[in-house]
């Protein structure tokens, strides 16, 4: 079997993250593929109780990692694979099960890369690598190179990342008769609208904060005054600092009721992955580009997270968006272009070759 027909195997078995059986169930797809490519099998991992693939070496110079989850409930995007001329569709195939066997192929042009990389691809990536995250950290800050095979920007890499924040705000009222004696309630829902404006107020469009109020919820019937609201909160900034000062002033919220109470859960879950961590790894990659022929890849920065961003905390020198080539992530039309993935492969091992002889 070639990549393409390796691919369509993978995006056909769908792997939620909060979906811990079909999880091991893809990982173990991953290693049948990788058993039959590379001359080292690859083996299953648990961290905190969660699966992970890992071929190659367990003190990696180079780390390429990948994750094997995805967004989509199952039956939540079909059909499963399609094919359209240059496209390819189906559910998590650009975000990211193409980069994953991209990185796998290129390991296949790199006779004893074993000895000095590992290919890792997490199942948690999606629901924010509570699971993987210690690990990516401990194995980062002892290699030389971490490349992440994240989706590309248009085919560039990403040399920048948000960092993100996450809570959930409660605030806690007095249920009364909405008819009757409302004067005795505290309205739970009227107090959250109240901290709304105070909250996206802490956004900077200087440093590219973005602080958003997602999901909300209040009450329990039409004629009871809302005893309790909760709301959540994305926050993303490609400044550390960005995210420390929100976290502080989100911590700090207060109520224009006294007699209310107010509980904040939640913090900051991924640092930014700053371009400090990624010039050197991204001035080598066009370098290789050049060598091998191609035209100059390009980067960008971007508001999305990933593993990445870890990688960098821990010190180590990353660039992410190596992997496919496409559009749609998270999105009901997914794809990668069919034709991008030799030369990304090409560009990949050959990238990985001049890391090992550095």
């Amino acid at each position: 079997m070639g990549i393409v027909e390796d691919l369509k195997t993978l995006v056909e078995f769908e792997s939620p993250s909060d979906d811990l059986a079909a999880c091991r169930g893809i990982v173990e797809l991953a290693k049948k593929i990788a058993d039959v490519n590379l001359e080292q099998p690859a083996q299953i991992v648990e961290e905190e109780g969660r699966p992970i693939f890992w071929w190659g070496s367990k003190t990696p110079k180079i780390i390429l990692l990948a994750h094997l989850d995805t967004v989509w409930p199952k039956g939540s995007y079909l059909p499963l694979w399609q094919v359209d001329g240059d496209v390819a569709k189906g559910p998590g195939i650009f975000d990211m099960k193409a980069g994953f066997l991209q990185a796998l192929y290129a390991l296949k042009e790199i006779p004893g890369a074993q000895k000095d990389v590992a290919l890792i691809a997490t199942t948690d990536e999606e629901i924010g690598s509570q699971s993987s995250r210690e690990l990516i950290k401990r194995l980062s800050a002892k290699a030389a190179a971490v490349l992440v095979l994240e989706a590309s920007l248009n085919g560039k890499a990403k040399v920048g990342r948000k960092g993100t924040s996450m809570y959930q705000i409660k605030v806690l009222g007095r249920a009364a008769h909405a008819g009757l004696e409302p004067e005795k309630g505290i309205n739970a829902t009227v107090l959250i609208a109240e901290l709304v404006n105070q909250i996206v107020a802490l956004e900077s469009a200087e440093h590219g904060t973005t602080v958003v109020p997602t999901t909300m919820q209040s009450g329990t019937t039409t004629n009871t005054v809302p005893e309790i609201a909760t709301l959540d909160l994305d926050i993303r900034s490609f400044s550390a600092d960005e995210l420390i000062r929100v976290d502080s002033a989100i911590l700090n919220l207060k109520l224009s009721n006294s007699a209310a109470k107010i509980e904040v859960t939640g913090g900051i879950n991924r640092p930014p992955l700053e371009v400090s961590s990624t010039t050197e790894l991204y001035e080598k990659l066009e370098q290789v580009a050049k060598t091998i022929g191609m035209a100059p890849i390009g980067c960008a920065s971007v508001g999305g997270a990933s593993d990445g961003n870890f990688a960098a905390a821990a010190g180590a020198k990353v660039l992410d968006g190596l992997g496919a080539v496409g559009d749609g992530a998270h999105a009901p039309h997914e794809q990668v272009l069919l034709s991008s993935i030799p030369m990304r492969v090409k560009l990949l091992a050959a990238f990985i070759k001049e890391l090992i002889n550095d």
